[in-house]
């Protein structure tokens, strides 16, 4: 990253509180821009924001909902910041079964209030909105789905981030392109890090398993996805974010941000090769049956390669090595400030697709 831009750049990051809000305000707040944060409280106990100590280091936290379009105004205009970063959303399949309206109301209103907020706030240069690789309309096919491919969604959380893109593009049009605000959504695969400990996510379920003793219960063993370290999207929400400050309008658009694709692997891949990392690690096949989900995706990210020269870095072997590092560290009391920094440095420096 560009440690020059970013420095004394000021930020207003929803979703700060997260798990990818958390390792994207550290990285941030490590390259020396001034991290305004608007989030609810953090979603699990334990979880990323406390573990690293993420508050003292922001200029400041709002806790408060992003349905509370009063509430977001007022944070952002007291933030007056260079550079939005939309994160904050409802992130999970199986609960927009079970909340579908509170699904809609936070990703597709959630979106509507902020990009609202932006009208208003002076200074605002660029927005990135943060949505998924499943708001393509999937059609079980073999292909990467690419940015000019149809949207769409079966369940609610992936038609809601469809709908996000659709309000993206639509209020950039409208209203933000004339203002000279610049506004790209960014669709990113499965990620996966230290520091998530959210429900019905493969990777978080396996440690809680691990640490129980437990075997995991798998709900679609088969099931291919385009899974990434945290850190591999992060960049290029931050490398776009520099782009769109920078340019004439040419990079205001929508960005996947996937890995290789011999990294879209199947979710029996991933726990088998956890299993092989951790001694004692075992799963079977859940056999209760499980609201539906698309079986395969995969993300062509060939644009972000050719016009934001944007790549992985990490593997996926690497990646699933440093996520259990992170935990390991994390169950001995280290001190996961420093040692979050260091996964980050250790990207930085490393090799494309290593």
């Amino acid at each position: 990253m560009n440690s020059v831009f970013w420095r004394g750049k000021r930020v207003f990051l929803t979703g700060h509180t997260g798990f990818k809000g958390g390792w994207l305000a550290l990285w941030l707040t490590e390259l020396g821009a001034e991290v305004h944060g608007y989030a609810l409280a953090p979603p699990t106990e334990p979880n990323f924001f406390t573990a690293v100590g993420l508050e003292k280091r922001l200029a400041s936290s709002v806790i408060a909902d992003i349905r509370d379009a009063a509430a977001l105004d007022r944070a952002m205009q007291s933030a007056r910041p260079d550079i939005v970063l939309h994160l904050a959303a409802q992130p999970l399949v199986r609960h927009s079964y079970a909340e579908p309206v509170e699904t809609y109301a936070v990703n597709v209103m959630g979106i509507i209030n902020l990009l609202e907020a932006v009208r208003r706030t002076p200074g605002v240069k660029a927005v990135v909105n943060v949505t998924t690789d499943k708001c393509y309309e999937n059609r079980e096919w073999v292909w990467p789905y690419r940015e000019n491919e149809a949207l769409g969604g079966h369940d609610p959380y992936s038609s809601s981030k469809a709908c996000s893109e659709l309000v993206t593009a639509a209020w950039r049009r409208s209203f933000l392109d004339a203002a000279g605000v610049r506004v790209a959504s960014a669709r990113a695969g499965n990620v996966i890090g230290g520091g998530d400990w959210a429900a019905d996510r493969l990777v978080p379920d396996f440690l809680r398993a691990l640490d129980a003793g437990k075997p995991l219960f798998v709900r679609s063993p088969l099931a291919t996805r385009p899974w990434q370290h945290v850190l591999e999207p992060l960049s290029g929400y931050l490398a776009l974010a520099e782009r769109l400050c920078a340019d004439d309008g040419d990079f205001a658009e929508a960005w996947n941000f996937g890995p290789d694709e011999v990294d879209a692997r199947p979710v029996q891949w991933i726990v088998e090769t956890l299993c092989d990392r951790v001694p004692g690690a075992a799963w079977q096949r859940e056999p209760v049956q499980q609201p539906h989900e698309a079986h395969t995706l995969k993300l062509d990210s060939a644009k972000a390669h050719a016009r934001l020269g944007w790549h992985p870095r990490w593997n996926l072997r690497r990646a699933l090595a440093a996520t259990l590092d992170w935990h390991q560290a994390w169950k001995a009391g280290a001190d996961m400030a420093d040692f979050s920094l260091r996964q980050i440095r250790d990207y930085q420096a490393a090799e494309v697709t290593e």
